[in-house]
């Protein structure tokens, strides 16, 4: 099975301020305003908010391995592009950016944004201030994809919990830890089944995950926004994308740096292999625990995380086992949200935290270990 990940970095200066240039980095690679670019072993690409830049390894793999060094040759290559000028970050969120603070990427690909905003009001923090870590999981049938399917919606809670990276909104610490997640399912609350508050139904067959995405099709029709018809408005936690027969994993906050997102990547394909999991599988129970974690990350679920770790282990190739022990000190010591939430409250000065973790980025060190 091949898999596929994006990550989406903040473009920040040498005080991690937050930059509005994606339009111009972009212009000065290759000459003009694209929404994607080839940049030798990675994809480079706009996304809706100006500060940030997404990478993409330029293909899919069997090896997450051949994933983490195809998204390292793109960072260090931005890095000898642009040596001192900016600063990528990871994070769920830019823990400083206020709204004004950046902007809508504005070359291409309005008509969609203009019918965002009309619907929603895409000048929020649920637009224009989220990163996310996004799993492309292949299939290879519809009887796969059912199967795959069920199996990842009820691990959402615990991999948001192990993901959670965004526990300062505007410089302030919140109370949340996954303070994306609250933005991210409220951002197209006028029509909640693109949602679904992130956890989606269970489905018997695809035609039920056709049929589902049908309703939200015809809502939008009768709104006259038929142009965001697509597979990819579906923003539940995991979703189906038929064009590039896969599964894509969106409940996920980017984290620090590459190698702690094939961690996460190892942990999700290992515990697809795992048959008997004992997981709760009631909508109305995961949605309970899917808040608990956006608020308290892994402390409320640390024994559930303890077995499902130990039962990834035990079904994880020997290239992922390499991987797991950054899920494991992530279940031990906190999610990096837990992690930066005891630390900021014990230094009360965000830029240190900042460049550390920046420092995680530029040379793939997972907090804590440089």
């Amino acid at each position: 099975m091949s898999i596929g990940t994006e990550h989406e970095y903040s473009i920040n200066d040498a005080h991690f301020r937050a930059q509005p240039v994606s339009d111009r980095v972009i212009k000065s690679i290759c000459g003009s305003f694209e929404s994607e670019i080839l940049f030798g072993d990675v994809k480079l690409g706009k996304e809706l908010q100006k500060h940030v830049l997404e990478f993409i390894p330029r293909s899919h793999a069997d090896s997450i391995l051949a994933l983490e060094s195809q998204l390292m040759r793109g960072i260090h290559k931005f890095y000898r592009v642009f040596p001192h000028t900016y600063h990528l970050l990871g994070l769920g969120m830019h823990p400083t950016l206020t709204l004004d603070n950046t902007g809508v990427w504005d070359h291409d690909e309005g008509e969609y944004y203009a019918a965002y905003d009309r619907l929603f009001d895409i000048h929020q923090h649920g637009w224009l201030n989220i990163q996310a870590l996004q799993i492309n999981l292949s299939y290879t049938g519809d009887k796969d994809l059912v199967a795959r399917f069920n199996r990842l919606r009820p691990l959402l809670p615990y991999l948001i919990a192990v993901t959670a990276s965004s526990p300062i909104v505007e410089g302030r610490l919140t109370g949340a830890m996954d303070n994306r997640l609250i933005y991210y399912r409220e951002n197209q609350r006028v029509i909640p089944a693109i949602c679904h508050g992130i956890i989606p139904e269970t489905i018997q067959t695809v035609d039920d995950y056709r049929a589902a995405q049908e309703v939200i099709y015809a809502e939008l029709r009768q709104r006259d926004a038929e142009i965001l018809c697509e597979e990819w408005l579906n923003s539940s936690g995991v979703i189906v994308r038929f064009s590039r027969k896969c599964l894509e994993i969106k409940a996920l906050d980017e984290q620090e740096c590459v190698r702690s997102d094939m961690a996460v990547c190892a942990f999700v394909q290992a515990l697809l292999r795992c048959r008997a999991l004992s997981l709760e599988t009631d909508q109305d129970t995961i949605l309970a625990l899917t808040e608990s974690v956006i608020m308290q990350g892994t402390a409320v679920v640390r024994k559930d995380l303890d077995r499902l770790y130990e039962a990834a282990l035990e079904k994880a190739t020997p290239e992922e086992r390499q991987y797991l022990p950054v899920i494991q000190n992530r279940i031990m010591q906190g999610s990096l949200a837990e992690q930066i939430y005891k630390r900021y409250r014990e230094e009360q000065d965000i830029v240190p935290i900042l460049s550390d973790l920046a420092h995680c980025l530029r040379f793939n060190v997972p907090y804590g270990r440089y």
